[in-house]
């Protein structure tokens, strides 16, 4: 039997679980810092939080960090790393992802998906129900792709960037790490590090 550890206890969390069983997975079981506190997520029973966790690992194929925040996903996933445990990669059957594309380690694609032609994934990554990702793009560690977004080909995108449900991002346009870009917006030129945009066009917002 394979099975799967996922932390984090969440709506989100569901919909992890559901693509793992999906791929290939036989069983999933929860962790989740809120524990003792919250004991069950949807059918599924939450087994301990993330002491627990690190503290008997054997008996999982594989674990993942079903976190939306992208900062604490990250730090989860590296306390994971530290105790020599690597992620999974969780890819749903429905989403359609070229051979010559590459997915780090830790990094979930839900179901409608389209990853095309040498784009790179870093590690942790959240693509998004439906999101679309065209060729040559460079999204970095811990991005969060929102459903039904869509980056044109050669996107660059740094770490810990959310983009918002529904947004697009233009042709061979940069988006610096620790960007939220709000739902709808229609980004059409470069983003510095650490803004929050929206509209359409997209224009920076004051945090």
């Amino acid at each position: 039997m394979k099975r799967l550890a996922i932390l984090g206890a969440s709506g989100h969390g569901k919909v992890v679980a559901e693509a793992a069983l999906a791929a290939g997975w036989d069983a999933v079981d929860f962790y989740d810092d809120a524990w003792p506190g919250k004991r069950r997520i949807g059918k599924w029973v939450i087994s301990g939080d993330t002491t627990a966790l690190l503290k008997d690992p054997g008996g999982f194929d594989g674990v993942i960090v079903a976190i939306g925040n992208n900062a604490i996903r990250m730090t989860k996933i590296q306390q994971l790393q530290a105790a020599d445990l690597l992620p999974a990669t969780i890819v749903h059957p429905a989403a359609v992802i070229s051979a010559s594309a590459r997915l780090g380690e830790g990094t979930v694609v839900m179901a409608g998906v389209v990853v095309n032609a040498d784009t790179v994934v870093g590690a942790g990554a959240i693509l998004n129900t439906s999101c679309s990702i065209d060729y040559d793009c460079e999204l970095g560690e811990g991005v969060h792709i929102s459903p039904g977004a869509h980056l044109g080909g050669q996107v660059r995108i740094g770490d810990q960037s959310w983009v918002g449900i529904g947004a697009s991002i233009k042709q061979g346009t940069t988006v610096g790490s620790a960007v939220m870009i709000a739902a709808g917006a229609a980004v059409i030129d470069d983003i510095a590090d650490n803004l929050t945009v929206a509209g359409v066009p997209a224009k920076k917002l004051v945090r």
